[in-house]
């Protein structure tokens, strides 16, 4: 397993080893931000870039968003403009999956990144039934985890905290510890849930801001060992906490 820390002169794309195709983002505590910042660095190669999702996210700022309805219609805009937001308006102003298929839309552009899970804006996460929402197609899936919620209750950090707790093996009481964080990422029934046969997956520590959380960071990706993990990469990326 390769531990990264990621600066921000460094390359993100790099440290993930982000692949052409479709790559998916799942957990909590910054999914929003990794895949705005990865599109962006990939646009600025020259490549043509989507981002999108599978659940639903706020549009965002400085980013040509659009639901067009056919390919013809993906492939005109991505000329005129390397990296799209593509989805359905969806209540409270956010947007939903496109109508166009993510498969479709990997065949237009080099690379498509897909939020394919929620948190409400919560640093961790268990996926319920129905999640996540993975692209069969995905090449890489990287599962996000926010650093801030260690050391607290789960019930409070945790999004679907009673099945957060169940698959720690604790009451929705107690703290969280690298460890759960460690077991949930690494998990069949945490965030490797539905990861499609062949599919890289790699682990994303977020909220490494100071010497404490990269402390913790570190206790996570040594936990992190023991499961067959690509890459962790330990960061501070800020922005949007989902």
């Amino acid at each position: 397993m390769q531990t990264i820390f990621y600066t921000t002169e460094s390359s993100l794309v790099a440290a993930l080893d982000v692949p052409k195709g479709i790559t998916a983002l799942v957990g909590g505590g910054g999914k929003t931000t990794l895949m705005l910042r990865l599109a962006r660095e990939l646009s600025q190669t020259g490549a043509r870039v989507i981002v999108t999702t599978t659940t639903n996210i706020f549009p965002p700022e400085g980013i040509p968003v659009g639901n067009p309805p056919n390919a013809q219609a993906v492939a005109r805009a991505l000329l005129l403009e390397p990296l799209l937001c593509l989805g359905k308006p969806a209540a409270d102003g956010k947007l939903g999956a496109p109508d166009l298929s993510i498969a479709v839309l990997s065949q237009l552009a080099d690379y498509v990144l897909v939020e394919a899970d929620g948190a409400k804006r919560l640093p961790l996460k268990a996926p319920a039934a129905h999640e996540p929402a993975i692209p069969r197609e995905a090449r890489l899936v990287v599962a996000v985890a926010g650093l801030d919620g260690a050391g607290k209750p789960i019930q409070e950090t945790a999004f679907r905290y009673p099945l957060y707790a169940a698959l720690c093996g604790k009451a929705e009481t107690e703290a969280v510890t690298p460890r759960d964080i460690a077991l949930v990422l690494a998990h069949e029934r945490g965030q490797r849930k539905a990861v499609p046969k062949g599919a890289r997956f790699a682990v994303l520590l977020n909220k490494a801001d100071d010497e404490q959380a990269r402390k913790i960071a570190r206790a996570v990706a040594d936990e992190l060992e023991q499961y067959a993990i690509e890459r962790v990469v330990i960061a501070s990326l800020g922005g949007e906490k989902e």
